[in-house]
């Protein structure tokens, strides 16, 4: 078991989905957010980049899409383009809520 504790070094575990929206800029930095400061930034801005890069690549192929939502088994980001940078909405998808139409 020594082995194992040195290859992943801490225990694992779980962290909360994000939930909030996010406002970025044209080069994806965080301007403001509603989501907890416990989520890491880093993974935040890698999202808002994400976002972005669609939008942008869209608009390149001359599809542009004012908005763009995506549908994980557990997470909708929503991202609505804001003229160079972007709103990105944050919905963690629990049993409760029922998936949207």
């Amino acid at each position: 078991m020594g082995f194992l504790k040195k290859t992943f070094g801490t225990r694992a575990s779980v962290r909360q989905l994000p939930s909030g929206t996010l406002a970025v800029n044209h080069r994806g930095e965080v301007l403001s957010s509603t989501v907890s400061s416990a989520y890491p930034m880093p993974l935040l801005r890698e999202i808002g980049r994400e976002m972005l890069l669609l939008l942008r690549q869209a608009h390149e192929a001359q599809m542009p899409l004012p908005e763009v939502s995506i549908h994980y088994a557990s997470l909708r980001v929503t991202a609505r383009e804001l003229r160079g940078g972007a709103v990105i909405f944050l919905y963690p998808q629990t049993t409760l809520q029922p998936a949207p139409q």
